[in-house]
């Protein structure tokens, strides 16, 4: 969620899954889609609140654009509903009251729409119905996450920061130098505000978390007190000693439904680091592994999805990703890897909207916090997110270019596929390993492009036919594509 100095490697020819990637297309391909090897049901498309939700919390119009298929209108443009149907809301750390002469020290460098406010502001008293505790804080973030979840999102609730009282140098951007900076007396303190807001937020909200997640990139040494957001690193023993914490204290407020997730490493290689050195009774409290995608199309995916899944049976998110890339090849590419070496059952953008046009998908200005313009991303991610649908089965296509889901109800077959190369090419989707393959009417498979260099922005076209158990598309240099094929049987 850092501008990272570690982001995207170059595309072309990564190590990925141990081996030279088949992820860049140079030429004309045959893609075979096998319906022998699925990696799982897909549970869906999600966004982190926070910073943006902060902003824009009261906006109806923006959580339909982001929360459902509708077509809706913004700015006098008619934008395809992205369909996200997973809200990860952002446990605050800050709060401006004085306790007992102390406050919270605030970092030089961190905007104001960046400073979330938490509940727990007063560490003499834990008591929820007490005055220590503000439950009117953070109302635009609020109002977004029950805006998601009247839609029909499911939810997470996860912590950058403990509240700036638990950080030894009461500075919730982080330590001085980036160490461990959550006092060691507050490990189960810092559990329970999460665990307090959670009950709160399904008592009073109409909001049940799913999940928890009391970490945010601990492991990253970035956290630092002149940092430009919350943050706070805890090294894998510091996130070993809060989590039989968060079980319990879940657990003694009834809220035994709620699982844990952890740890929200910055990248693949670190959750893979921070993983291993979990003991089997730490991994035992943990049912959902959630991972960030910064390391661009770098990183062991394979091997993160043998030690989470095969090994140790646990879900696998990807719960954060987010690049510069405004056109959305970045973002098509290294989501294909995903598909491809880790296998996620859920995949989440980090923010939908932000003040960088090349990270946003809608950008906003800094300054006067207005909306402004749409990012070819937008787009790009409808590619995915309308068509690949919770509840369907994920299926290999043996490249990195190309992702592959299954509706057995519908019979519906969706590909999604992205040309990297800087040349036109056509690619032939291999559907013989199916038993029937019929398409719509006449064998009709409708199809939705989006060029990233410009041109076609998620237009849907009806000119392409299946030819026996295979289709052949053309693709523009630098496009993604969408294939809808019906009446498919495994």
């Amino acid at each position: 969620m850092i501008r990272r100095r570690t982001l995207l490697a170059a595309t072309g020819g990564a190590l990925v899954g141990g081996a030279l990637a088949t992820g860049t297309a140079h030429a004309d391909a045959t893609i075979a889609v096998n319906p022998g090897t699925s990696y799982g049901t897909w549970e869906g498309w999600g966004t982190s609140l926070a910073w943006w939700a902060n902003v824009f919390g009261n906006r109806n119009d923006f959580a339909d654009l982001f929360f459902t298929t509708k077509s809706v209108t913004y700015n006098g443009t008619t934008l395809p509903g992205l369909g996200l149907n997973i809200a990860r809301y952002n446990l605050g750390a800050c709060s401006w009251n004085t306790v007992s002469g102390e406050s919270m020290v605030k970092s030089a460098n961190i905007p104001a729409f960046k400073q979330i406010e938490g509940f727990w502001q007063d560490w003499n008293n834990e008591d929820p119905t007490s005055s220590a505790w503000d439950w009117t804080a953070d109302a635009n973030q609020r109002a977004m996450l029950q805006k998601a979840t009247t839609r029909g999102a499911t939810t997470e609730l996860f912590a950058n920061s403990p509240m700036w009282w638990m950080c030894s140098n009461h500075n919730p951007s982080g330590a001085a130098g980036g160490g461990n900076n959550l006092q060691t007396w507050n490990y189960r303190q810092h559990a329970s505000h999460l665990a307090a807001t959670a009950l709160y937020a399904r008592n009073n909200w109409g909001v049940n978390f799913a999940t928890v997640d009391p970490f945010n990139e601990p492991a990253s040494n970035w956290w630092t007190a002149t940092g430009t957001q919350e943050g706070c690193h805890m090294d894998p023993a510091v996130q070993a000693a809060v989590l039989p914490y968060m079980r319990s204290e879940l657990d003694k407020r009834g809220l035994t439904g709620i699982r844990i997730a952890a740890s929200d490493e910055t990248n693949y290689d670190t959750a893979r680091s921070t993983w291993s050195s979990f003991g089997s009774s730490t991994k035992a409290l943990v049912s959902q592994v959630n991972v960030h995608g910064y390391q661009g199309s770098g990183g062991r995916r394979d091997l993160l999805y043998t030690d989470v899944v095969t090994t140790s049976g646990k879900k696998l998110w990807n719960s954060e990703t987010g690049d510069s890339d405004g056109t959305g090849l970045a973002l098509a590419t290294n989501l294909c890897y995903d598909f491809r070496w880790l296998h996620p059952t859920a995949w989440c953008y980090w923010q939908v909207m932000d003040p960088s046009t090349g990270w946003a998908m809608i950008a906003y200005d800094a300054n006067t916090l207005q909306p402004t313009t749409i990012q070819t991303k937008y787009y790009v991610m409808a590619q995915f997110s309308r068509h690949i649908r919770p509840g369907m089965r994920i299926l290999d296509t043996g490249v990195s270019y190309a992702a592959a889901a299954y509706d057995a109800s519908a019979r519906r077959l969706v590909i999604v596929a992205v040309n990297t190369s800087t040349s036109a090419q056509t690619l032939t989707f291999d559907l013989s390993r199916f038993t029937t393959v019929s398409g719509g009417s006449g064998g009709l498979v409708p199809r939705w492009n989006t060029v990233t260099t410009g041109g076609d922005r998620y237009r849907s076209y009806s000119n392409t036919f299946l030819s026996g158990k295979s289709v052949a598309v053309p693709f523009a240099a630098k496009a993604v594509q969408t294939l809808q094929i019906d009446g498919v049987v495994i």
